[in-house]
């Protein structure tokens, strides 16, 4: 089970990332700062520059994709280097990079994130495009996160709505969890299945304060996605946050020309496979409403073609995990739950 040993968040924390370090016996370790190229002036120099002024030996390294040449290139830059820690600072892109070339080099990792987006900002799972489609692989829980509320509350609100879906998914996650258990004696854990149930209510309750531009609003957020990235490490899997809904989401990013941002798609997804679970879909599809997140298909920018080919696709992503989706959908199953839930019109 790997969990994070310090988890910081607050308004203006980046200064405190060097005693994070030192807490956690990392003190002047060398290290290397791992960013996109947008997010490296939103907070990855910025966060260089206080490690160096703090005595650490740091470098910088930016990154444009997530893919495995990316990994490898990190992972050697960072052995070069002799870097005994890497810093991923950005959105999931950059900290899943990140995570994964730790993995690879052996060191440990901080996550910093710009953006809550996803619960990749804490799990023990990063996301790489592989021959062109997105796949989720173990790899190694960060050490600490420190999340800097007044950063994040500045970046796009669909990042954050975003990140409400992702955790709104667990609904359906545990669902197809305790369905697989029941009929394929799958591996289930009570605890993990609860926390995972209790961080999506958090968001669920919390939906009509959930605004723009509040650091508290991002505070809750990021404390949801730490409470399921931490529910993923206690399963020692992705099952407490991803099912069905995860399948069609993986499954739109490979039929769809230009996908919608993965917590949006799983959102979606979810209301969709609340539905075939027979639970209360249209709680799901307000709450969703109410934070700002897109229900429809129009609304994510999606034709609702794909929508019925990802549904009818979705069942042979990961075709171990078994989920409300069985063997699959007929073609006027998938029009119908798309069609009653008004995913499509």
């Amino acid at each position: 089970m790997q969990l994070p040993r310090n988890i910081l968040v607050g308004s203006d924390v980046l200064s405190d990332i060097p005693q994070v370090c030192k807490d956690l016996g990392l003190d002047a370790a060398p290290c290397l700062v791992i960013t996109g190229s947008t997010t490296k002036y939103i907070a990855g120099s910025n966060v260089h520059d206080i490690m160096v002024d703090e005595g650490f030996d740091c470098d910088i390294l930016t990154v444009e994709t997530v893919d495995y040449k990316t990994v490898d290139e990190v992972t050697a830059s960072a052995k070069e280097a002799g870097a005994k820690l890497l810093l991923g600072v950005g959105g999931g892109g950059a900290i899943d990079v990140a995570k994964l070339a730790a993995t690879n080099a052996n060191c440990p990792f901080i996550s910093v994130p710009t953006a809550a987006s996803h619960d990749g900002i804490v799990s023990s799972r990063a996301s790489v495009t592989h021959n062109g489609e997105t796949t989720s692989v173990e790899a190694k829980a960060p050490l600490a996160v420190v999340a800097d509320t007044s950063i994040i509350a500045t970046a796009p609100y669909r990042l954050l709505a975003a990140g409400c879906g992702d955790i709104i998914s667990n609904y359906t996650a545990v669902r197809d969890w305790q369905l697989a258990h029941r009929l394929q004696n799958t591996d289930y854990s009570e605890y993990a299945a609860a926390l995972s149930l209790m961080t999506a209510e958090m968001i669920l309750d919390s939906a009509d304060s959930i605004r723009p531009g509040l650091e508290g609003s991002v505070r809750l957020v990021v404390k949801a996605l730490v409470s399921s990235g931490v529910a993923m490490s206690i399963a020692g899997s992705s099952r407490p946050a991803s099912g069905s809904e995860h399948k069609f989401s993986h499954a739109l990013n490979t039929i769809a020309p230009n996908p919608a941002l993965h917590g949006e798609q799983c959102g979606i997804g979810t209301i969709m496979m609340m539905y075939l679970h027979g639970g209360n879909w249209q709680k799901i599809k307000a709450a969703l409403e109410t934070i700002g997140a897109p229900t429809t298909a129009d609304a994510l920018g999606i034709k609702d073609e794909y929508i019925i080919s990802a549904l009818l696709k979705a069942h042979t992503i990961r075709k171990e995990r078994y989920t409300i989706l069985g063997e699959g959908l007929t073609k006027d199953a998938a029009e119908n739950v798309a069609r009653i839930t008004k995913v499509i019109v």
